[in-house]
Formats: C-alpha cells, sequence, structure tokens
C-alpha cells in the first residue's frame, strides 16, 4: 500500500478510536458538572433533551489536533488554529449559556465580530499564500477565477456563512455530524487527488501542502465518527457551538485550502440549505407577517409536518453524500 494512503488510513482510525475513548470520560465529567444543553423554549418537540452534556465538539477537536501532527505542514497548522480558535468561540458561547442558565450565550454582535476577526485573518492568509492567492478553481472545468482583491471579503464572508449554516444545521441528535462527515469524506477524497496530481507535476511544496491538508481532513473524519457513536439518535452528548462553530471553521478552510470553494455548495448542500431557510423565513415575515415554513431551519419544517427525527437524518446524510460525488465529478470532469 502506498506509505501516504497508509497514513491517511491511519490518521482516521486514529482519530476514530481516540474519540470513543475520550467521550465516555468527557461525558462523566460534564455530567459531575451539570454542563447540559439548554434547548430552545419555541422548540417544543425537544424539551427531553434539556440536560444533556454539551461542548461535545472536543470530542472530534481533540483527536484532529492530535493527527494532524503526523504530518503537519503551513496548511494544517493553520487549518488547526482555525477550528481551534471557532471552537473556542463556541465555547465561550457555551459556557455563558450554561453558567447564567439561558439561552443566550454571546450576544449576536458579539459572536459576529468574534467570527469576522478569524474570518478576516484567514482570507488575508489565502490571500497571501502563494499555494492559494486570489485564484478560485471553477467547478465542472480546468479554469480558475482570479477574483483579486474581492477574494478577501468573499472569502471572510463564506468562513461566517459555512461556521453559522452548521450551528443552525445542529439541530437534531446526528445532523451535523452526519452532514459533516458526507462533506469531510468528499474533501478527504478530493485533496487525495490533488496531492497525487500536485506529485504527478513534480510540484513538491504544494504536495507536501495537499498531504498535510489530508490528513487533516481525514482526521476530523474519524473524529466525527467517534463522536457519533454517542452523538446519533438518542444523543448522549452535544457539540454544542463549540462543536458547530469548530466544524463549519474547518469545512470552510479545507474548500478555500484546496481552492474549490464553490464545491461548499455541493458537498455541504444541507449546510446551505438551512442558512437559505433561515434567511427566507426571517426575510418573508418582515415583508408579509407570513411563514413559509412552519419553522426555519428547515430540519424543523420537517419535524413540524410529521417527518421522524432519524430520518431527517438519514435524509440529510445521503443527499449530502449525493453532493459530495457532484462535487468530485466537478474537481475531474476535465
Amino acid at each position: 500500500m502506498n506509505s501516504g494512503l497508509l497514513w491517511l488510513l491511519l490518521s482516521l482510525v486514529g482519530a476514530f478510536l481516540t474519540a470513543v475513548l475520550f467521550a465516555p470520560l468527557l461525558i462523566k465529567l460534564l455530567t459531575k458538572k451539570h454542563i447540559g444543553q439548554n434547548v430552545l423554549s419555541y422548540v417544543e418537540q425537544h424539551k427531553s433533551k434539556t440536560g444533556t452534556p454539551t461542548m461535545g465538539g472536543w470530542v472530534f477537536i481533540v483527536p484532529t489536533l492530535i493527527f494532524t501532527l503526523i504530518a503537519f505542514s503551513t496548511f494544517s497548522l493553520v487549518a488547526c488554529a482555525c477550528i481551534l480558535s471557532y471552537g473556542l468561540i463556541g465555547f465561550f458561547d457555551d459556557f455563558l449559556k450554561i453558567h447564567y442558565k439561558r439561552n443566550l450565550g454571546l450576544k449576536a454582535y458579539q459572536k459576529i465580530i468574534a467570527q469576522l476577526g478569524a474570518s478576516i485573518i484567514l482570507a488575508v492568509f489565502c490571500f497571501k499564500n502563494p499555494n492559494i492567492g486570489s485564484s478560485i478553481t471553477l467547478p465542472f472545468t480546468n479554469a480558475e477565477w482570479n477574483m483579486g482583491w474581492v477574494f478577501i471579503p468573499f472569502c471572510a464572508f463564506a468562513f461566517i456563512a459555512l461556521t453559522n449554516g452548521v450551528n443552525l444545521t445542529d439541530g437534531l441528535d446526528g445532523l451535523a455530524g452526519w452532514s459533516g462527515v458526507a462533506y469531510f469524506a468528499t474533501f478527504t477524497l478530493l485533496i487525495w487527488f490533488l496531492y497525487v496530481d500536485a506529485l504527478t507535476a513534480g510540484n513538491n511544496a504544494l504536495a507536501k501542502e495537499m498531504f498535510s491538508l489530508a490528513i487533516f481532513s481525514s482526521s476530523i473524519l474519524g473524529g466525527l465518527l467517534g463522536y457519533l457513536w454517542y452523538n446519533s439518535y438518542p444523543s448522549k452528548i452535544m457539540m454544542g457551538d463549540t462543536g458547530s462553530l469548530a466544524l463549519g471553521g474547518a469545512a470552510t478552510a479545507v474548500a478555500f485550502f484546496s481552492k474549490q470553494p464553490l464545491l461548499i455548495f455541493f458537498a455541504g448542500i444541507m449546510f446551505v440549505v438551512s442558512c437559505i431557510s433561515v434567511v427566507l423565513q426571517v426575510a418573508y415575515f418582515k415583508l408579509t407577517k407570513k411563514r413559509i415554513f412552519k419553522m426555519a431551519p428547515f430540519h424543523h419544517h420537517l419535524e413540524l409536518c410529521g417527518v421522524n427525527e432519524s430520518k431527517i437524518v438519514s435524509w440529510y446524510f445521503i443527499i449530502s453524500m449525493i453532493g459530495g460525488v457532484i462535487s468530485l465529478l466537478a474537481m475531474r470532469a476535465i
């Protein structure tokens, strides 16, 4: 077996096992400290989940940080800084909710300012890095679009949008997790192909960066699978904003570092659906005082239409996997 592929699989399995072993310890600690989820008052169908241990994002964040060290380079180290910074923003949000026993943690403007700061730093890093720059790959073509200085606000907006998209999707047991599994499985394969392409072209510097990024992506994939061992319905632990913001930040990072941000619309289709459903609901209500959906994000609308929670999770995962296949076809179409 190719040694690079072996390390990729090792990072996935290692992160999975670490998460599976770490989760019970974290659940026990969180339960002892009475660190439980405060379910939003208007989501009446989930009242029984109040008190479920939260901040479970550490279950996959920690293994990711550990196993990325297998082959760290600039891309993977910055990606680790990304997942950690967004995770800490989410952690402070979760901490305030639990400490004050309320649904509101950080105020909306505080959360946006923190996310904006991290997003701008990451956007400038991408813009200045010679292996990324201001160009993005156009799906289903072999062409690149040089966005110039517009790349920076575009990248920063994408980080904020996707992190909040993942956060909005995290409303059912396993929903954000399984959607994330499909997403990172796609990008692990995609980045591996880019690594092989760089090796074939003799671009060893880019190959090193792509390999480290593939290890980062596969580590998250393994960590997520370990987390889902305990998060799938009925959940024993929830990722909280700690996990959802970290997951969204990492998802955006792998897309931009691989110069494939437009594939977010395919691989991350259900995160996009969550965002769009909320935007449409709010805008339509402000204009007409009526609602498009029974409740937004869209998965709550499906719940109120009588669809079983586990079935919704299955639908999201299947659609995300199909989106992942389309992403791989879009990348290798030419």
